[in-house]
């Protein structure tokens, strides 16, 4: 019977909720650990302008502008480039995880000088700053890397107090496990 035949196919072919949880655990599994080396990584800088959280299987590298640039630059200061090249240590020894590297302003507009005209231009160089910083490890493929600016439509604090405007002022470097294998499981059913 060849209605029969069709059912019993897209039975075949449906994921098992055991194989789909299987790999959600194993994507967490990969977080949580690329959460601790990056932690680890970064042990002096924690609580100084850097913060580390996780949320949805993703790990996020929040570091403030004080600890990266001066204000209204986006020449990258020592210190925080010790910090970066911290965290590509941890990134060349992981290369199934993909790299997001956010700049943030906060809504004070950028007086435009020399070559940026505005607070995207700032918070895109800003970026760019990081990825090229990132991609002088060798063992980081710069395929694995998005650099991107916000500018100040992603606060973090809504206020227009003093503290707020510098915590919104930030490079968010966000790291994902591949999901390549999670997804072609999902596409094949």
């Amino acid at each position: 019977n060849p209605k029969e035949s069709k059912i019993s196919n897209l039975k075949k072919k449906r994921p098992t909720p055991v194989k789909l949880q299987s790999k959600l655990a194993k994507k967490d599994s990969i977080s949580n650990a690329l959460r601790q080396k990056v932690k680890n990584a970064l042990i002096g800088f924690d609580g100084k302008g850097l913060t580390i959280t996780q949320k949805n299987g993703m790990v996020y590298v929040s570091m403030e502008d004080k600890l990266l640039f001066k204000s209204g630059s986006f020449e990258i200061d020592t210190r925080g480039a010790d910090a970066i090249r911290g965290l590509a240590e941890v990134l060349a020894q992981n290369p199934d995880i993909n790299i997001m590297v956010e700049g943030h302003t906060d809504d004070v507009p950028y007086q435009g000088r020399g070559e940026l005209k505005d607070n995207w231009d700032l918070s895109v160089k800003r970026a760019t700053t990081v990825v090229r910083l990132l991609t002088e490890n060798k063992g980081i493929n710069p395929t694995r890397i998005t650099g991107a600016g916000r500018s100040q439509y992603l606060p973090m604090e809504a206020a227009k107090t003093p503290q707020a405007r510098q915590k919104n002022r930030r490079t968010e470097i966000i790291l994902t496990p591949n999901l390549d294998e999670l997804m072609q499981i999902i596409e094949k059913n």
